[in-house]
């Protein structure tokens, strides 16, 4: 269990190793429930393994991950949708693994599906019949259905153009504010983790964090905030920090 009631995730120490390169480097980390984090850092310094991690999907090599979260979910880079299967069929997968596929459940996907903007059509089209961003709105309700108390998404945006790209981000916003979804959320835009995140951790080349910035911006954000002092100043601030991890 997490070391406070109110702590959804705690990382003590965590480090990874993957033969003799080390991965993640003693990583300590705690996100408290309903909170939104960002992970920012560069290309191969760990930010993913972090939430393989958390995830249980890759062990430890020495420290511990704590969780007062019993049903995380997890969004890849890809939508990893089965290409057999329609988008109806590819959100009921969760239910069917863990034993909840019935009629409720049929009811369940057709609400989370509107909850994503996925119209009746969408969901009876296979993957090759949906854009990149309809099968990515696919995969987040792949994770939504399940009514996870955590929400783990891998840099889901990063093969979209930045319209949509930003569109998407709205709408996952809009999203976390009606459901308080605890969400540690991976990106390598900056402007992205900023916009999204009420505190942004920044990662170094060798696998650390190196700094944590708070955004204090107001919660309900809308695209012209991305126009203002504040933000540009936190973007340049954490960017600059970025610089910094890469000497």
């Amino acid at each position: 269990m997490a070391s406070t009631p109110n702590c959804a995730i705690e990382l003590e120490s965590l480090s990874v190793d993957f033969q003799t390169v080390t991965v993640l480097d003693r990583v300590d980390c705690d996100v408290q429930r309903g909170e939104w984090v960002s992970i920012v850092g560069p290309s191969g310094c760990g930010k993913s393994t972090l939430l393989r991690c958390i995830a249980g999907l890759t062990k430890p090599t020495r420290g511990t991950v704590r969780l007062g979260c019993a049903n995380p979910a997890f969004v890849f880079q890809d939508a990893t949708l089965l290409p057999w299967r329609t988008g109806f069929e590819n959100i009921c997968l969760p239910l069917e693994l863990t034993g909840n596929g019935s009629h409720d459940a049929d009811q369940a996907v057709q609400d989370i599906a509107r909850l994503v903007g996925l119209s009746t059509a969408d969901l009876q089209k296979y993957p090759r019949q949906l854009s990149g961003g309809m099968r990515m709105r696919v995969s987040l309700a792949r994770a939504l259905v399940i009514a996870p108390d955590a929400l783990l998404l891998d840099e889901p945006f990063a093969a979209l153009d930045e319209i949509l790209r930003q569109q998407l981000n709205q709408e996952l916003l809009d999203i976390w504010h009606g459901h308080q979804i605890t969400t540690l959320f991976v990106t390598h835009s900056v402007a992205e983790a900023v916009y999204l995140g009420q505190r942004v951790l920044v990662m170094n080349a060798k696998g650390s964090v190196i700094g944590e910035v708070e955004i204090d911006l107001p919660n309900e954000r809308h695209a012209a905030l991305r126009n203002t002092v504040e933000f540009h100043e936190l973007t340049a601030r954490i960017s600059t920090m970025l610089q910094e991890g890469l000497r």
